[in-house]
Protein backbone atom coordinates (compact mmCIF):
# COMPACT_ATOMS: atom_id res chain seq x y z
CA UNK A 1 0.00 0.00 0.00
CA UNK A 2 2.56 2.56 -1.04
CA UNK A 3 1.15 6.04 -0.65
CA UNK A 4 -1.54 5.03 1.83
CA UNK A 5 -4.91 3.36 1.87
CA UNK A 6 -7.65 4.57 -0.44
CA UNK A 7 -11.43 4.21 -0.20
CA UNK A 8 -12.31 0.69 -1.27
CA UNK A 9 -8.85 -0.78 -0.54
CA UNK A 10 -8.68 -3.80 1.74
CA UNK A 11 -6.98 -2.61 4.92
CA UNK A 12 -4.37 -5.01 6.35
CA UNK A 13 -5.67 -7.33 9.05
CA UNK A 14 -4.46 -6.73 12.61
CA UNK A 15 -5.09 -7.86 16.18
CA UNK A 16 -6.17 -5.31 18.78
CA UNK A 17 -7.10 -5.26 22.44
CA UNK A 18 -10.22 -3.11 22.66
CA UNK A 19 -12.66 -1.88 25.27
CA UNK A 20 -14.96 -4.64 23.96
CA UNK A 21 -12.28 -7.35 24.11
CA UNK A 22 -9.75 -8.81 21.73
CA UNK A 23 -10.46 -8.57 17.99
CA UNK A 24 -8.99 -9.46 14.63
CA UNK A 25 -9.95 -6.53 12.41
CA UNK A 26 -11.21 -8.54 9.42
CA UNK A 27 -13.22 -10.89 11.67
CA UNK A 28 -14.70 -7.89 13.48
CA UNK A 29 -15.81 -6.31 10.20
CA UNK A 30 -17.14 -9.46 8.58
CA UNK A 31 -18.97 -8.29 5.45
CA UNK A 32 -19.47 -4.75 6.79
CA UNK A 33 -17.84 -1.55 5.73
CA UNK A 34 -15.64 -0.01 8.39
CA UNK A 35 -14.47 3.37 9.59
CA UNK A 36 -11.06 3.32 11.22
CA UNK A 37 -10.01 6.57 12.86
CA UNK A 38 -7.55 7.68 15.48
CA UNK A 39 -7.84 10.16 18.27
CA UNK A 40 -4.96 12.01 19.87
CA UNK A 41 -5.07 10.89 23.48
CA UNK A 42 -7.51 10.24 26.30
CA UNK A 43 -8.25 13.16 28.64
CA UNK A 44 -7.83 15.80 25.92
CA UNK A 45 -10.50 18.22 24.59
CA UNK A 46 -10.05 17.06 20.98
CA UNK A 47 -10.46 13.41 21.96
CA UNK A 48 -13.63 14.18 23.89
CA UNK A 49 -15.09 16.10 20.94
CA UNK A 50 -14.19 13.48 18.31
CA UNK A 51 -15.27 10.42 20.25
CA UNK A 52 -18.38 12.13 21.60
CA UNK A 53 -19.53 12.92 18.06
CA UNK A 54 -18.70 9.41 16.84
CA UNK A 55 -20.64 7.93 19.75
CA UNK A 56 -23.68 10.06 18.89
CA UNK A 57 -23.53 8.89 15.25
CA UNK A 58 -22.86 5.23 16.09
CA UNK A 59 -26.48 4.11 15.67
CA UNK A 60 -26.72 5.82 12.26
CA UNK A 61 -23.63 3.97 11.03
CA UNK A 62 -24.90 0.71 12.54
CA UNK A 63 -28.21 1.08 10.65
CA UNK A 64 -26.16 1.23 7.46
CA UNK A 65 -24.03 -1.80 8.29
CA UNK A 66 -20.89 0.23 9.03
CA UNK A 67 -18.67 -0.58 12.02
CA UNK A 68 -16.39 1.97 13.65
CA UNK A 69 -13.02 1.45 15.31
CA UNK A 70 -11.19 4.27 17.10
CA UNK A 71 -7.45 3.82 17.61
CA UNK A 72 -5.61 5.33 20.54
CA UNK A 73 -2.06 5.37 21.83
CA UNK A 74 -3.45 4.91 25.33
CA UNK A 75 -3.86 1.54 27.03
CA UNK A 76 -7.24 -0.17 27.26
CA UNK A 77 -7.12 0.34 31.05
CA UNK A 78 -6.54 4.09 30.64
CA UNK A 79 -9.36 4.29 28.13
CA UNK A 80 -11.77 2.50 30.46
CA UNK A 81 -10.98 5.09 33.14
CA UNK A 82 -11.37 8.00 30.72
CA UNK A 83 -14.67 6.74 29.28
CA UNK A 84 -16.34 6.78 32.72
Amino acid sequence: MPGGVLLGDVFPNFHAETTDGSIMFHDFLGDSWGILFSHPRDYTPVCTTELGRAARLWSEFTKRGVKMVALSIDSVEDHHGWSK
